[in-house]
C-alpha cells in the first residue's frame, strides 16, 4: 500500500522487455514493492546506484510505456510505523488519462484531464485520485474529464511542472468508489435496492 506522497524523483537507466532499471538514492531490498509513476512494481535486483524492477504482462498492457522513461516519481511501500498521509493508494493503474488544458491561476494551476467515460463513475468531486503516483484532490467532474488545482509546492516538487497539453498520465481512481460500485453492481443482480444503512456499513468496513 502507498500514500501518494512522492519521496524521490528517480531516473530510468533502461527498460528492456519487462525489466526496468532505476537509478535512485533509495536503499531498496529484494522483494520490496515500489511505486514508479504510480505503478506498484517488485524489486528483483539491487545495483550499486539503484535497483531493477519487473513489470508483469498485465501491467504492461495497461500503462503507457512512455511513463517509464527519463525522470519518474518514486514512492516506497508504506510501512506499519509510517504516518498515514495522502490517501490509500494500491499502485494499480485503472486507465491512461490525457492533459487537455492547463490554466495558470494566482495561487495554483488548473489541469483538465480527459479519461475514458467509463471510469468517470470512480472519480468523485472533492474525492481523492492518484495521478502518476501523486495523491491529489478532484475539483470538478464532467462526462469524460475532470479538473485538478495543483498548488505551487506540489507543482515545484513533482514532474507535473513539465506536463503539457497531450501529456499521458497513469491514473488510479478512488479505492472506495471502485469497491462500492463493484459491490452494488453484484448485489443488484440479487435484489433491486440497497438501504442507506447497508451503504454506510460497506463504507465503514474499509
Amino acid at each position: 500500500m502507498f500514500t501518494g506522497l512522492i519521496r524521490e524523483i528517480a531516473t530510468v537507466k533502461s527498460y528492456r522487455n519487462n525489466i526496468l532499471s532505476i537509478q535512485s538514492e533509495h536503499k531498496a531490498k529484494l522483494g520490496d514493492s515500489i511505486a514508479i509513476n504510480g505503478v506498484c512494481l517488485t524489486v528483483i535486483k539491487i545495483n550499486s546506484d539503484g535497483f531493477d524492477l519487473e513489470l508483469a504482462d498485465e501491467t504492461r498492457s495497461i500503462i503507457d510505456e512512455s511513463k517509464i522513461s527519463n525522470k519518474v516519481h518514486l514512492e516506497p511501500a508504506m510501512q506499519m510505523n509510517d504516518r498515514f498521509e495522502g490517501h490509500i493508494v494500491q499502485g494499480h493503474i485503472d486507465c491512461i488519462g490525457e492533459v487537455v488544458k492547463i490554466t495558470k491561476r494566482e495561487n495554483g494551476t488548473d489541469f483538465i484531464i480527459k479519461v475514458d467515460p467509463k471510469y468517470i463513475v470512480y472519480i468523485v468531486p472533492k474525492g481523492s485520485i492518484t495521478i502518476d503516483g501523486i495523491s491529489l484532490t478532484v475539483n470538478d467532474v464532467h462526462d469524460d474529464r475532470f479538473r485538478l488545482t495543483i498548488i505551487p509546492h506540489t507543482l515545484e516538487n513533482t514532474l507535473m511542472k513539465e506536463y503539457k497539453t497531450g501529456t499521458k498520465l497513469n491514473i488510479e481512481t478512488d479505492l472506495f468508489a471502485r469497491y462500492i460500485d463493484h459491490i452494488l453492481s453484484h448485489r443488484s443482480k440479487k435484489k433491486k435496492t440497497m438501504s442507506w444503512e447497508e451503504v454506510d456499513t460497506i463504507v465503514m468496513s474499509y
